[in-house]
């Protein structure tokens, strides 16, 4: 992390000050113990108490903080609901926390164009609640969608259970309003599905809080399937439930969502949530199918059969919406179920190829007894986003250690099969060394350069994402073909 700046820290009383002629009442937060609850998200092994925190409540707020941070050299840190596994929100203690929880209204619902305008600090589950009563809901649905917000979803490009049918944060985002450093506010996208010219929505979603502050978000809602049953399949090992996965996607079928628990995580989420799960498997398969209902009826039984050729030794199919529901609850209580059975655990956040995953299964069964440390382990098995749960007890010194080290292998090991270091957790400063494993120094640089044209001072959550930031001036220029018609000169950045 970068070394905090005495002269900044001295002047902490005058740059309070200027922020309460922006924010005033109680929209900056210089008590101690006040800001010890924004120390931390939800990547807790880490935390440091931040220079002051800001809560504005509009744009023009925002807008005119950000501007004053610029010309007073300030950092600045955006956080949303505090929910985010990576350490993106992990405060500076010589930079102020921009905390965006009061912007909680949704500001428009638009049937005609199927679309909802909502503030970032709106909760994921809120905009799904706003439509449901006319038949709509929002498709991403992380595990902590009665918390997260849309702002942080946006940041980290969020997935959920139903991800692999219906697409991650990027797949149903349509427009964004946002703050760049200097105070000044962008208007990208709208509400329709396609805009012109570079595609700076792409660019901005799971960019992390590092080029800009969202203000506004454009999300596309979409009409409730008609029929949707969940299907509970229980196998005798991990392998043989990722080879009935690879099984049914090779079958052209394309479930609503696909997740598999191993039997560490059964047994804390049955125990937890009642939700009718078989004790006695392995690993347990989740398979939910929507659509027409004869097109469902015909999918369960293909899945099904599709399950007893690859070994299962269960199976049950949800009979009523009540159940299908409670099915998933299981699942999307598996991080706190699995806290009530281990002093601390370290989520971990990787994606690799689908046919690869019984390898994977079986190579994170090995760390596991060769690092002495239990784990539960949870993926969307659909898209291949892993989510094991290192289990250990931080009291116990070197147990620390040892998880981030074990993390730190089975990240190493998801890059290694062909996959990536992240699918929606983001890379913060939990995966931030381990970015030159995927990424060479030149394409580091080529990110940075980004990052560069939105913040050249480099204010804006740094210290995240990139192993070792470059000054602007030291990346160099960006070198053009120069054909018939010849460029100027680009700019130093």
């Amino acid at each position: 992390m970068p070394r905090p700046d005495d002269g900044i820290l001295a002047r902490r009383d005058e740059i309070a000050a200027a922020l309460r002629e922006i924010v005033p009442g109680e929209g900056v937060v210089t008590d101690e113990d006040e800001r010890r609850a924004y120390e931390t998200d939800g990547l807790t092994a880490y935390r440091d108490l931040p220079l002051a925190v800001v809560l504005p409540e509009t744009r023009e707020q925002a807008s005119r903080v950000l501007a004053y941070c610029k010309e007073a050299g300030v950092k600045v840190v955006p956080r949303g609901a505090g929910t985010g596994l990576s350490g993106g929100a992990l405060p500076l203690r010589d930079g102020i926390l921009l905390a965006m929880g009061k912007f909680n209204r949704i500001l428009e619902v638009d049937y005609d164009n199927r679309c909802v305008v909502a503030q970032p600090g709106v909760t994921n589950l809120a905009i799904t609640q706003a439509v449901e009563a006319e038949g709509f809901y929002y498709a991403p649905d992380p595990s902590s969608q009665i918390a997260c917000s849309i702002g942080g979803n946006v940041a980290e490009n969020s997935g959920g259970v139903h991800c692999l049918k219906y697409g991650v944060t990027t797949n149903n985002l349509l427009g964004l309003e946002v703050v760049l450093m200097d105070g000044s506010a962008i208007e990208i996208g709208g509400r329709h599905l396609d805009s012109e010219g570079y595609d700076l929505l792409g660019l901005l979603t799971g960019s992390e809080g590092l080029l800009g502050v969202v203000t506004e978000v454009t999300v596309r809602i979409l009409r409730k399937p008609e029929t949707a049953r969940a299907l509970l399949v229980g196998f005798p090992s991990s392998e043989q439930a990722g080879d009935c996965v690879a099984a049914i996607i090779g079958a052209g079928i394309i479930p609503g969502g696909m997740e598999i628990m191993d039997a560490n995580a059964v047994r804390a989420a049955e125990d937890f949530v009642k939700a009718g799960y078989p004790l006695d498997v392995e690993a347990l398969l989740i398979v939910e199918l929507d659509g027409p209902q004869v097109e469902v009826d015909h999918l369960v039984a293909q899945v099904g059969a599709i399950a007893e050729a690859k070994g299962a030794v269960t199976s049950k199919v949800s009979e009523s919406e009540e159940e299908r529901l409670r099915f998933w609850a299981g699942r999307k209580a598996a991080f706190p179920a699995i806290g009530r059975i281990t002093p601390d655990y370290y989520c971990m956040d990787g994606t690799i190829p689908r046919r690869r995953l019984p390898e994977v299964l079986k190579r994170m069964t090995e760390m596991s007894e060769r690092y002495g440390l239990g784990v539960a382990n949870v993926f969307h098995a659909g898209d291949g986003n892993l989510h094991p749960l290192i289990m250990y007890d931080a009291n116990n010194p070197g147990e620390l250690e040892r998880a981030e080290e074990f993390g730190a292998e089975i990240l190493k090991l998801c890059v290694e099969v062909g996959g990536v270091l992240t699918g929606e957790h983001g890379v913060g400063v939990e995966k931030r060394d381990l970015m030159g494993e995927m990424f060479s120094e030149a394409d580091l640089k080529q990110q940075q350069r980004v990052k560069c044209a939105f913040d050249p001072d480099a204010l804006l959550n740094p210290g995240k994402v990139f192993p070792q930031l470059h000054r602007c001036a030291e990346l160099g220029r960006m070198h053009i073909h120069r054909g018939r018609m010849p460029f100027p000169d680009l700019p130093r950045f």
